[in-house]
């Protein structure tokens, strides 16, 4: 039966807290998992340290700025670690911290399970849009 799989046990506790991010872990910690930048800069950062220069050529159309956010949003909560090191002028490099790279092996399975069903889902939606003209 559907309703008796560990997520919809998951979800009804969430349910209980009130499903707000600043009382549900899950949904505070998804918050920032799954914006738009997180999981490409987790992901640069997986092979090695990067500076933010080296960051913004690996994905040239995210804005400086919101580079910048992401960067800080990912030290902030602890997933990537920002190093200065005292050149002329100084160098700053970025790295995954170990809560970092304990990301890695779910991120990679849901990065897999996308790759796999991404032609079934791009048929999906299209006839969906084919069904409601939109």
């Amino acid at each position: 039966m559907d309703g008796d799989t560990p997520m919809a046990a998951s979800f009804g506790v969430w349910q209980e807290c009130g499903l707000g991010a600043e009382v549900c872990p899950v949904r505070d910690v998804l918050d920032r998992v799954g914006d738009k930048w997180t999981v490409l800069v987790l992901a640069a950062l997986a092979a090695e340290a990067r500076r933010f220069s080296q960051l913004h050529r690996v994905m040239p159309d995210i804005s400086k700025r919101m580079l910048t956010q992401t960067l800080r949003a990912l030290e902030r909560d602890g997933l990537a670690t920002r190093h200065v090191f005292p050149t002329k002028p100084p160098s700053v490099e970025y790295r995954l911290s170990p809560l970092g790279r304990s990301v890695l092996d779910p991120l990679t399975a849901l990065v897999d399970w996308a790759e796999r069903h991404y032609p079934a889902i791009r048929q999906a939606r299209a006839r969906f849009d084919e069904g409601t003209g939109g």
